[in-house]
């Protein structure tokens, strides 16, 4: 039975090896799109029914912490239909590491919103900025299984979370501020992926 357990493990091993040498192919380009689409309409309803966000710190976080739920499942969804379509046997570990790559950001945006709303409300206009540094990291620490390129994204997401906290104070909260920059920043990276799915097809 040692042996068998042992067998077991290495192929796990070796598994996990071929997953992290290879480019995961699970985020859909038409879905990140699609995502950006959401930002521009949370931004929309925002500027419709809370145009003053500062008094209406809730009605704010509730828009956009909505749209982040609607768009982070649209997108695991996706992904894991694709996966097991692309990766196959794979699939698995591939999702493992996606999900294990971006989660510390994801946790730390939602830990750090209920405290910035929780304890210092005042403080609530650095959100977005600090939303899109985070989803920025995440990017990031996905990057060495993604094409190359995708590092622009990344580098997009960082720079426009800085400006928008260079901005401070209530201007900071404009629903531009947070859709805008998050419907650019799908639609950068679903270009890429497309082009890079593009290219691998034509290989």
């Amino acid at each position: 039975m040692n042996d068998l357990y042992k067998a077991l493990s290495d192929i796990s091993s070796i598994r996990k090896q071929v997953a992290s040498a290879t480019e995961f192919r699970g985020y859909g380009p038409a879905t990140l799109a699609a995502t950006g689409v959401f930002a521009l309409l949370a931004a929309v309803i925002q500027q419709r029914f809370v145009p003053d966000p500062v008094a209406n710190l809730a009605s704010y976080l509730t828009i956009w912490i909505a749209t982040a739920v609607v768009c982070c499942t649209l997108t695991c969804v996706t992904m894991y239909t694709r996966s097991r379509r692309i990766h196959s046997a794979l699939s698995d570990e591939m999702i493992r590491m996606a999900v294990e790559q971006f989660l510390p950001s994801l946790g730390a945006g939602l830990l750090l919103t209920i405290v910035v709303a929780g304890y210092v409300p005042h403080a609530a206009w650095v959100l977005p900025g600090m939303w899109q540094i985070l989803f920025s990291l995440g990017i990031f620490s996905s990057c060495r299984f993604l094409p190359r390129p995708i590092i622009a994204a990344g580098v997009s997401y960082l720079f426009t979370g800085l400006a928008c906290i260079a901005m401070g104070g209530p201007r900071a909260l404009s629903p531009w501020a947070m859709g805008a920059p998050y419907a650019a920043g799908q639609f950068l990276t679903a270009t890429i992926l497309l082009v890079s799915t593009r290219e691998t097809n034509d290989e």
